[in-house]
């Protein structure tokens, strides 16, 4: 789980990285500031088998497909969550970059675990 970019709001991953956490998931959180190829390298690294991103700076048809691309040209098949204040219009198109999902704000923890668990039958 990370934050792609400058923004500095991580309220509402440090909430679903607990959630996920609480649920029994291991969560690596790399906070603020991060780049697509932090969340790659790390992806690798902890042998991961989703990544998180939380985004509320608007710079996610930029970043997400960035991200997306990496960890194509890594060989890797990584689910790739969103979440953040997205505009409904954006979501089809990070979709079609390679999101797996988007989350946005209001949605409940219960949900987003339900989700991740479902992505990784027989984990956590």
């Amino acid at each position: 789980m990370g934050k792609i970019g400058l923004d500095g709001h991580e309220r509402g991953a440090a909430v679903v990285s607990h959630a996920l956490r609480d649920a029994g998931m291991e969560v690596i959180y790399l906070g603020l500031r991060r780049t697509p190829a932090d969340l790659v390298a790390a992806a690798i690294q902890e042998d991961v088998d989703v990544i998180g991103v939380s985004l509320l700076s608007g710079g996610h048809l930029t970043s997400i497909p960035l991200l997306t691309k990496l960890l194509k040209e890594e060989g890797l098949d990584i689910p790739v969550i969103l979440g953040g204040v997205i505009p409904g219009n954006d979501i089809t198109v990070l979709k079609q970059a390679g999101v797996r999902e988007v989350f946005l704000p209001g949605t409940s923890t219960d949900e987003i675990v339900r989700y991740f668990r479902s992505l990784v039958p027989g984990r956590a």
